[in-house]
């Protein structure tokens, strides 16, 4: 049995050394713990808690908060989740405060200690999910002079029967409240089976183009400092000269981090398209480290620097110091794509009135210069390619079938949790360890079913009974896979007609090859 009082001793501890709770504040929260865990009065010693100043993550406080919980039927079992984040929302600074304290350590001490701060305490009162972002598996494949970032995505976790069972018991509500996961409404919202609780989470106020916004970090990181960059109005995506007015007055903000826009169309776009925001962070995409392929001059805009970037899919460059051009110039592409044809390729801006051609915008800087990479994108489909042409073509989705969103454009990949176990097995198999069964690896029910012709490939060709050397050969079938996925989402391919689509579309934009 958990010892509320203790536990209280515990948490108030844990929120002076890591949540910066004032000591003026010390005695109010502990009266509004003792009402939330239905006790009258505080224990008169607590007993030795300097261990709390060396935990690194809540989790062991988290873990006693919802054991309290549920021996006293605070919450049910299932959603002890919700509780606990309710009470690391208490212990919390308010938001205001946050703001202000962020924006008072930017001036004094620079932008990077004040994401620093935010970030810190996010993983401190539980919002940002380290433990389980830690358990995700990462690798690197080097291709030449281009590197992929490959992970298998474990952290975000998978809801359990009883969630399920509380999610289909609940009432269908007439007006959905917050009207997404994105929207500033989620500050502070209690949550249910079917919206995670956001008592904990707080966010940064800020302003681009003259509008309202605000950036907060992801839960479930992908990368360092994953942050997302959200319109505080409920308003669908778009990709427009705005897009990229509002991303350099982010970078003007935060020249710490990058920032880009998923594509605003089905397929080729995020998952979430009716909400406008931005991925951003203090990690540089592979994408963004690969240099220049072929260099093209714009009379219209002499100081800037463009180009087409030696990478997978199709994308342009543009680096200059000099703001308005490169802005107008990423517009001037921007506004020309989204009407430009090239049959050859299989490009096709419209159906009718059903616009197919859209990109993604990133935006980071480097000292003075601001470098726009624009990741062309079409979402057509056909009979041959349903799930569309430019997207993971049917022999991939093995390895992945879900949409080539903005982060993995820039390669880095996020594969799902199955591929732990699967391409262990399938390891198995090549080395001996299990028998290759083609028959049953043939039966749609086999768990191994969706590799059985990655499996007979591998067994074919891989000779060995070592289990690690057979899962370096499974290893590199993925890295292989994911650089292929990104050849399947280039609307210019690398032969000579894509070369000469290309440049067509460069000249379109009135820029000359060098």
């Amino acid at each position: 049995m958990v010892d509320g009082k203790i536990l209280i001793e515990k948490l108030l501890t844990y929120a002076e050394e890591f949540l910066h709770l004032e000591p003026l504040d010390k005695i109010y929260k502990r009266n509004i713990l003792l009402r939330e865990f239905k006790l009258d009065a505080p224990c008169d010693d607590a007993g030795d808690l300097s261990f709390i100043k060396d935990l690194t993550v809540p989790d062991v406080l988290v873990k006693e908060i919802e054991d309290y919980a549920l021996e006293n039927s605070l919450a049910v079992d299932g959603l002890l989740n919700l509780y606990s984040t309710y009470i690391f929302g208490i212990l919390s600074p308010l938001p205001s405060v946050v703001n202000k304290e962020f924006f008072a350590i930017r001036e004094s001490q620079g932008i990077q200690k004040a994401c620093d701060y935010l970030f810190n305490l996010s993983i401190k009162n539980n919002y940002i999910q380290k433990t389980a972002i830690d358990k995700n598996i990462m690798w690197e494949y080097r291709d030449g002079d281009n590197i992929l970032e490959i992970t298998i995505n474990l952290s975000k976790p998978e809801k359990d029967n009883k969630e399920i069972a509380k999610l289909l018991s609940l009432p269908k509500k007439a007006t959905k409240y917050p009207a997404c996961l994105l929207c500033k409404e989620n500050e502070g919202y209690e949550g249910h089976a079917s919206h995670p609780a956001r008592e904990n989470i707080r966010t940064i106020s800020l302003t681009l183009d003259g509008e309202d916004w605000f950036v907060q970090y992801s839960p479930y990181a992908y990368y360092n400092e994953h942050c997302i960059v959200i319109n505080k109005k409920h308003t669908p995506m778009e990709i427009t000269r705005k897009t990229v007015k509002n991303l350099l007055d982010f970078v003007d903000v935060f020249p710490n981090y990058m920032a880009g826009s998923n594509a605003a169309l089905p397929i080729v776009g995020g998952s979430i398209l009716n909400h406008e925001h931005y991925q951003g962070g203090g990690h540089i995409m592979p994408m963004q480290k690969a240099k220049y392929k072929t260099l093209f001059t714009s009379a219209k805009y002499p100081t800037v620097k463009a180009g087409i970037v030696d990478w997978y899919n199709s994308v342009i460059r543009l680096t200059s110091s000099d703001r308005a051009s490169v802005c107008d110039l990423a517009g001037d592409i921007i506004d020309a794509w989204k009407k430009f044809s090239y049959e050859p390729s299989g490009v096709i801006a419209f159906t009718g009135d059903t616009p197919h051609n859209t990109l993604s915008p990133i935006i980071r800087k480097d000292g003075d210069d601001y470098i726009i990479d624009l990741i062309l994108r079409n979402n057509r489909t056909d009979d041959v390619y349903p799930d569309g042409i430019f997207h993971a073509h049917p022999e991939y989705h093995n390895i992945k079938k879900e949409g080539i969103g903005l982060i993995e454009a820039m390669g880095l990949f996020i594969l799902p949790a199955r591929l732990k176990k699967q391409l262990d097995m399938i390891a198995d198999i090549i080395c001996g360890n299990t028998a290759y069964d083609e028959t049953e690896l043939n039966n749609s029910e086999n768990y191994l079913y969706v590799h059985r012709d990655m499996i007979k490939s591998l067994v074919g060709s891989v000779k060995t009974s070592d289990k690690e050397v057979a899962l370096d050969a499974v290893k590199q079938r993925v890295n292989e896979t994911c650089k292929n996925i990104l050849f399947n989402t280039a609307v210019f391919k690398k032969d000579e007609v894509g070369v000469k689509g290309f440049t067509s579309f460069m000249n379109a934009c009135g820029m000359e090859e060098k």
